[in-house]
Order: C-alpha cells, then structure tokens, then sequence
C-alpha cells in the first residue's frame, strides 16, 4: 500500500507514524514545501524573545530520523500543484531543482496547514515586514532585531500580535499594537478583554483599536505606518491578521470546502472523495458545543486529527470526536483561557442563554500569594447546560479551563459543576473552587428569576 502525505509537520507526521506502526508493508511518502519537518511553530515567540534559546529547540524530529529509523520517504521542497483522483495521482514541483514530480497513491493524506494572511497594502514588500509562521519566519525576525530596531509596530490583535507584541516588550523594544476592531483578544468577549487592554497599559503597550491600515511606508526599509486615522513612525512590523488554509492545489478535484476553503471531512477524516484524507490547519474541526463544523486551527487538534486520519488510513478505525473550542495564551503577567462558547458567539448562535461573572483568588484567600482571577461561565437558559467559559488571571487559569473543557465534552449543566469532586489545599485552591462559586452563582440568580416569575 502507498500512502503519500502532503506535509510535514502536526498533522501529516502524526498520521505517518501511526501508518507505519499498523501497516509493517506501507511505503510513505512526505511531501513537504519547506526544509523542516515536525516543530512546534506555538514555540515560535519564545525564541524571538529569547527565552527559548534557539529555533533548533523546536524541532521534534528532524527529517533523518523519519528517513533512517522510520524508513518514511520524507521529501523536503517539494510543493504540490495538483491532485488527479481519477488516476491518484499527485503532481508539483522541487523548488529547488526545478524539476516536476508525478507521483501515484493508494490512499493520499491532505495535511497542508495554513498560510497566513497578507493583505495587499502598498509597501508590504519593504525590509522589515514581517509574518510569523515558520522557522524561517522567525530566524529573519531575530536577525532583523538589531539595536538600532527600537520602535516596533504588531497589526493584528489575536493569539500570534498579543504573544508577539509580549515578546518585542520583553525584549525592551517600544511597542504598538493596531487592531482594526474595537477591542483585542476577539476571542474573548468585550467585557472580559477590557483586562487585557489594562494589562498592555501596565505595561506600556500602546493599543491602537478602531484603525485600519492602508499602507506601510518607507524607501527600502519600513518608516512607518499609515491607517485611516494616522501615521505612525516605526523601524519594525509584525502582521498578524489571521491564517487561511492551503488548499488552493486542490482546485478540480470536487474535494468538498467550507469556511475560508478548508476542507471538509467526515469524523474518520475522510474527505468526499475517495482515497483522500485530511487532517490538521487546512480542514475544519467538528465543533461539540456548536454542533456544526468550525475552523479553528490550532496544533493540539493538528496533531489529533492526523493521528485519527493515520489509524483510519491503516485500517484501525478510530472516530474524531471534535473540539470544544479551548485555547490559553500568555500575555504579560496574565494567562488568558477559553473554551467553548463567549457570550456573543451564543447570541450569534441564536441559543437562549445566560452568563455568569465573577472575581475570585485562585487560591485561598488567606494563604500567601493568592492573585484574582475573573471568570465569565456561559449556560443555556433553557436547561442550564454549560456552553463555555472565559478565565483570566496571573495563575490557575489553565488547570481551570480544562475542567470546563472536560465538562463541555461531556455535556455537563451549570448545577453539575458544583458536584465536581475538585482537589483542594490552600496553596491550591479554596475549599470552593472559583468555577464552583461561580456556578453556585447562577444558579442562585436562576431561583431569585424563579420566585419572580
């Protein structure tokens, strides 16, 4: 059996090793754009800032380990073109030869990630432009970082501008973050980001929201940035303004897109034609709380995904069950965490809902070190089911939102997370824990709305 694999990195080497381990006869071949296989691109800020000492740290197995002591054909830039399911047959280019490849398969595994966006503003090509996906991404940042670089401008307010705006303030640079909406952290609901936007003021991160960009200006070298608004000075930029997946090279094949052109797969990873698999940045994930497919790209469920469609393809089935949505970032001296769904994604949804909000200390109160931390819990107003949660906080967000997540995944209500049999130890915890008081809450807001009615 042939398995060829587009990728090389989350989804497409964890598929790969869960080939070879179940079909001793597979013949796998990696086919790979780049020169790096299988690294932790979330790691990619904490080697600009230093704290993680170089890009090398990254890299889980490095390509002559798959070739010498997985027998995998892995094949570095090497970039597909087209896909003929008729014949099986896929076809590109080695960018570094020249030459086109036409190489056949019995099962083919679509695990190309993402890309990010660019948009198309002048000036975008000048010296000190930046995006940040890959290694190479990163190395030409940090060789970019010279002490003469001291303004630094991040244009997008997600997971990648706030890690990387925390990153160029580490490193003592100035730092402005521009943001077309109205609040950073879109993840979260407005309420809630309003503690990130205090935590870049503490600081000395200048937020700049309500602003578009519309040209990035310079002769050779970036000098500032233009928006609609203003222009400001700047000797660094870092865009970050969302990812979209690679799937442009399968234009024909009749491989069923939604959202943004990822691909659409069954909970087995299949796609709807036959023999085509797809895992990882360039396909949707089933949304549990939703209900309905999502894109929301992240390596946890990458990784997941191309293990799922690695077992399925070798005939050992296996379902993916979906996401919950769950996603932490440090920023500063917070940690930021959700899972499942923000107010305004269950307004948007049209489900009848409830919110709850509270201060706590992740700790006890008493015991030495104990930090606030704020917590919004979304509910069905209907049946009091969990819908999601929103924590920030110095510590003890992450053990917190996981909790949620494992509540979500199995569908647990409101009242349901007061029975939890937490741990508890002052140094830990409070006798009650925060998303415990916080549930106690609602519901004794559900029996004061109860006698009213």
């Amino acid at each position: 059996m042939k398995y060829v694999i587009i990728g090389g990195d989350a989804a497409g080497m964890s598929a790969a090793m869960q080939i070879i381990k179940y079909d001793q006869d597979a013949e796998v071949v990696t086919l790979e754009k780049g020169a790096i296989y299988s690294y932790g691109q979330c790691g990619l800020p904490y080697t600009i800032s230093g704290l993680v000492p170089s890009t090398d740290d990254l890299i889980a197995r490095r390509i002559e380990t798959f070739r010498n002591k997985f027998g995998i054909d892995a094949r570095t830039y090497h970039e597909v073109q087209t896909i003929d399911p008729k014949t099986k047959t896929v076809v590109g280019q080695d960018t570094q030869s020249g030459k086109r490849f036409h190489l056949s398969y019995d099962k083919l595994l679509i695990a190309s990630g993402a890309s990010p966006i660019i948009p198309d503003w002048k000036g975008i090509g000048l010296s000190g432009v930046h995006t940040l996906k890959t290694i190479p991404d990163a190395n030409q940042i940090i060789r970019n970082l010279s002490e003469e670089i001291q303004n630094v401008t991040v244009i997008g307010g997600g997971d990648i501008g706030l890690e990387m705006a925390e990153s160029f303030r580490t490193l003592g640079k100035s730092v402005r973050l521009i943001h077309r909406g109205t609040y950073v952290g879109k993840m979260f609901d407005p309420d809630m980001a309003q503690y990130i936007h205090e935590e870049a003021k503490k600081h000395q991160i200048e937020l700049i929201v309500n602003e578009n960009v519309i040209a990035i200006e310079g002769l050779r070298s970036v000098e500032s940035i233009r928006t609609d608004q203003k222009v400001y000075k700047t000797d660094l930029v870092l865009i970050s303004t969302g990812i979209k997946p690679n799937t442009s090279f399968i234009q024909g094949t009749g491989i069923t897109t939604g959202m943004k052109g990822a691909i659409q797969t069954n909970r087995y990873m299949e796609t709807n034609v036959k023999d085509i698999y797809a895992a990882g940045d360039c396909t949707l994930q089933y949304h549990m709380v939703k209900e309905q497919d999502d894109y929301v790209p992240l390596g946890t469920t990458a990784n997941k995904q191309g293990r799922i469609a690695g077992l399925n393809m070798a005939r050992q089935p296996r379902r993916f069950k979906g996401i919950t949505g769950s996603s932490i970032l440090k920023f500063m001296d917070l940690t930021l965490g959700k899972t499942g769904l923000s107010e305004w994604e269950a307004m948007k949804l049209n489900i009848p809902y409830e919110v709850v909000k509270i201060e706590a200390k992740d700790i006890a109160n008493y015991y030495p070190g104990s930090r606030p931390i704020h917590i919004k819990l979304t509910y069905r107003s209907d049946n009091y089911q969990l819908l999601g949660g929103q924590i920030i906080g110095e510590k003890g967000v992450d053990k917190r939102v996981d909790v949620l997540a494992t509540a979500l995944f199995n569908r647990m209500t409101i009242l349901e997370l007061e029975d939890l049999d937490l741990s508890y130890a002052p140094p830990y915890n409070g006798s009650w824990d925060p998303i415990q008081r916080a549930a106690r809450q609602a519901m004794r807001g559900l029996s004061e709305k109860v006698k009213h009615d």
